[in-house]
Formats: structure tokens, C-alpha cells, sequence
């Protein structure tokens, strides 16, 4: 009997020595748990699909799973160009409970802004965050619960390289989307520096997709040389606006490189890929902790000096020293 016992208390050790080698031991020096790697809901809106948008959100997704690699799960939507989407898809994300929202041009970020003040949100494609945001005196900083990238280039720049591509050029016209209010602030820039110059400009304003073609016809009639802002309506309609100015002769210049394409002339514009880019890096820091941001100010990225070799020669016009081919 006593045999029997000790033969079954001798299993008995066995058995619990084979399961403990078949564990794995998860705890540190201290006794503590070791974590597992966090893993992070970001939902993405976007408000239109173009080629300078699109860039951006591909950036930002190939940085992001760069910096937390199989921890990051997105939820990527499009509200096909109206304002009213984009409050119906953050007010979705909210109701979710992200862990961030990515607002991919100014509509998406102030419907962003609007729906919540403890989630985290970084704007891209954002020209003016103080425009935007309507924050007078605007230091560099939103603060609370927002930041971002922002694509704004030298707007003097721009109205220098008009004057510089076309020194005989008296009328411009200024063709954008009323209702963007960053393309409001871009046009009323270069309209100041060009007014400086003694050139006459003139607005032709498209309030959506359906007057485009009219105003870009207008504009011609007007116009030596037309100036497009980075404008979401005017990229998403750039084909319409490229079939009506070319024919007549009637050059752009373009406030980033999508609406240059196949359209403009020359462009100061940013890589937009890059932009996604910092706004990823920036997610992936705000996400694990490791930056607040309530204190992170608006990042931007160097403009590169650009044209459009095709439309230079369709015009006869000769590209300028200093300026680098669009890649096609």
C-alpha cells in the first residue's frame, strides 16, 4: 500500500515538472507581467480621393506600420468630397472609441474637431490650421487634443514664380473652390504679393463640381496666366479645368504637384507621401505616450520647385533653370 502511495505522489511531481517546462515564463525581475505589444484602432477620413490626398493617407499608413509594426489596425474612409460625410464618419469613429483619428484635409479635421476633445487628432493635407480652426494669432500649436502636418508653401514664392515664368503677364486669374477656406487664405496671399508687382487679378470661384468648367472658361477669357491653390474641388476636377485652359492657350500655375500634372505649368509643391509620412511618425509617438499632443506643434516639409515637361511643350514654353521635372 505504502508502495502504491509513494508511486502515485512521484507521478504526481512528474507531471507538474513537465507542465512547468512547458510554460513560458512572462515575468520580469520584480515579479511583474511583461506586457504584450499594445495594439491601436486609427480611423482615417479623407475627403475626396486625388492623387496629392490618396499620398498622403499612403504615407501615413506605411510610416505608422514602419514605427508599430502588426499593432496598428486602420479603419480608412472616403467621404467622396462633401463635408457632411466627414462628420458622419469621425462621429463613427468616435462612437467606436478609436485611439486616433487622421483627418486627411480641412473639412475631416474640423468635423474631427467638432465631434470629439479627448481623442487624439492629427490633421494632413491642412494648409492653414489657424485658417482651419479659426484660432487668431496662431502660434505654431493648436494644443488640446489636435496637431499635424501642414502642406502650405511659400506663397510669395508662388506669386514670384508667376512673375518669373511670365514677366509679361498683366491679368491672372485666381480659380478655387469658395468653400475651402485655405484656398480663401492661398488666393488673398498671392493676390497681395502679385497686386504689389502692379499685376491685376481677379477671382473666378467655383462653389462644387458642377460650375468648374463655366469659371475655368471664364478665366480664360480673362486671363495671361490662371493660379490654382491647393484646392481638394479644383485636384478632384483638374481634367475639366485642363480640358478648358490648354485649348486656349491659357497657362497654370499650380499651388502643388496633382494639379500641376497634365494641367499646370510649374509648381511649388511638397511630397505629400512625406507629409503622410511626419503624420504617421507623429501618430506612432502620440499613440505609445511618448509625445503629448497638446504640445506638439504643426510639422511641414520642404517644396520643391517643379513642371510639367508635357504641358511646357504643348505651350511652347521653356522651362526655367532650378526647376525639376514631374515624374510621370
Amino acid at each position: 500500500m505504502k508502495k502504491k502511495i509513494l508511486a502515485a505522489v512521484l507521478a504526481c511531481a512528474l507531471s507538474v515538472s513537465l507542465i512547468a517546462c512547458g510554460q513560458t515564463d512572462t515575468t520580469e525581475p520584480g515579479g511583474d507581467t511583461a506586457d504584450q505589444a499594445a495594439t491601436y484602432t486609427v480611423g482615417i477620413c479623407q475627403l475626396v480621393q486625388h492623387d496629392a490626398l490618396d499620398a498622403a493617407t499612403r504615407g501615413f499608413i506605411d510610416a505608422l506600420n514602419e514605427a508599430l509594426p502588426g499593432q496598428v489596425v486602420f479603419e480608412e474612409k472616403n467621404a467622396s468630397g462633401d463635408p457632411a460625410n466627414c462628420s458622419t464618419i469621425v462621429n463613427g469613429f468616435v462612437s467606436e472609441g478609436v485611439d486616433l483619428i487622421m483627418a486627411n484635409a480641412t473639412p475631416a479635421l474640423t468635423a474631427a474637431v467638432s465631434a470629439t476633445a479627448d481623442i487624439p487628432i492629427l490633421g494632413t493635407s491642412i494648409t492653414a490650421y489657424g485658417v482651419a480652426l479659426d484660432i487668431d494669432n496662431f502660434s505654431g500649436t493648436v494644443g488640446g487634443n489636435v496637431s499635424g502636418t501642414s502642406d502650405l508653401a511659400d506663397l510669395e514664392a508662388q506669386a514670384n514664380m508667376i512673375t518669373e515664368w511670365f514677366p509679361e503677364a498683366k491679368n491672372v486669374g485666381l480659380l478655387f473652390c469658395s468653400a475651402e477656406a485655405n484656398s480663401r487664405y492661398q488666393v488673398d496671399e498671392v493676390t497681395k504679393y502679385l497686386s504689389a508687382k502692379g499685376v491685376t487679378c481677379k477671382e473666378f470661384a467655383f462653389t462644387d463640381t458642377n460650375d468648374v468648367a463655366s469659371l475655368a472658361q471664364a478665366a480664360a477669357e480673362f486671363a495671361d496666366v490662371v493660379y490654382i491653390p491647393t484646392d481638394n474641388t479644383a485636384a478632384s476636377n483638374k481634367e475639366a479645368i485642363a480640358n478648358v485652359l490648354l485649348p486656349a492657350g491659357i497657362p497654370v500655375v499650380a499651388g502643388e504637384e496633382g494639379i500641376c500634372t497634365d494641367c499646370g505649368v510649374c509648381t511649388l509643391s511638397i511630397s505629400y507621401y512625406d507629409l503622410g509620412r511626419t503624420t504617421g511618425e507623429m501618430a506612432a509617438k502620440v499613440l505609445t505616450g511618448e509625445a503629448d499632443i497638446s504640445t506638439m506643434p504643426v510639422e511641414y516639409t520642404a517644396a520643391t520647385p517643379k513642371y510639367d515637361p508635357d504641358v511646357c511643350e504643348l505651350l511652347g514654353i521653356t522651362p526655367l533653370d532650378g526647376y525639376t521635372p514631374i515624374e510621370k
